[in-house]
């Protein structure tokens, strides 16, 4: 934190700038520790509240409005790439839009306080055409709740804040010891995960031409097709191929147990 102390105070707001517009961009670094080391330099004088403000608000409308843009024209390709770090890819697009979908609009207010959503959000309102001019209202509110949360923090305990640098510098090497130690658990930790998970990255396919010359032989009674589409791409009016049934992605535990044992079942999504 000192370190990050010391960046905010020699380069300001161009490093508070940068780290934010990075983190509404998708890429992992820690925007909200550096919101509170900037509170807690407004209130020691050394930037302005209102130019922060601008700054950071600007970054997280520009960031997120790139991610609007760029989910409504790759849909949830997009998705899939910024869930490509999660161990389970197609539970992160699920799980993201189950959230977005079952709160609505409002989901932008806070979805920046919730790691993984504060990234999907944009992208995902942009791919369900929502109106930018909306868009971009509800992700502002979001974006001053979550800057004025942060800096809020590091106003207020702006003591705190300091005595907790004065400790970082205090322990050197063994802070630097400690964090290292850290981050080697969390890849071996990630490391595991990924490979106990590794089996459900392989997911067989067939040809579009290969299963409907399969539906036009005799083989077709041992075929059983499955809508898997999921929230915001399917309603109970959307049409489905010709004989397949729906099958809700986000109740699969359920809707399992209906299924045939004794067919080739082939999902179909987006």
């Amino acid at each position: 934190m000192n370190d990050l102390l010391a960046l905010i105070v020699h380069h300001g707001y161009v490093f508070i700038f940068l780290i934010v517009l990075a983190e509404a961009l998708g890429f992992p670094v820690p925007a909200a520790l550096a919101l509170v080391t900037a509170g807690a330099a407004v209130a020691s004088g050394a930037m302005r509240a209102p130019a922060a403000a601008l700054i950071v608000v600007t970054a997280m409308l520009m960031g997120d409005s790139l991610l609007y843009f760029l989910g409504s024209r790759m849909g949830w390709r997009l998705l899939g790439f910024l869930c490509r770090v999660s161990v389970d890819p197609e539970t992160c697009v699920l799980r993201s839009a189950e959230s977005f979908y079952k709160r609505g609009r409002a989901t932008l207010v806070f979805a920046k306080f919730i790691p993984g959503i504060n990234s999907m959000a944009p992208p995902l309102a942009g791919s369900m055409k929502m109106p930018f001019a909306q868009f971009l209202g509800l992700d502002f509110l979001g974006a001053i709740a979550y800057a004025s949360a942060y800096g809020g923090i590091g106003f207020v305990f702006r003591d705190f804040v300091a005595t907790i640098a004065r400790g970082f510098r205090a322990a050197g090497h063994v802070v630097e010891i400690a964090v290292i130690v850290a981050a080697m658990a969390f890849i071996a930790y990630r490391f595991s995960l990924y490979w106990k998970h590794r089996v459900y990255r392989i997911v067989p396919r067939i040809q579009v031409a290969e299963l409907a010359a399969k539906l036009q032989t005799q083989y077709s009674v041992n075929v059983l097709l499955a809508d898997v589409r999921s929230h915001g791409y399917y309603d109970s009016g959307a049409a489905r191929i010709r004989g397949s049934i729906r099958l809700e992605p986000n109740n699969l535990s359920e809707e399992i147990k209906t299924l045939p044992r004794d067919k080739d079942i082939y999902l179909y999504c987006t």
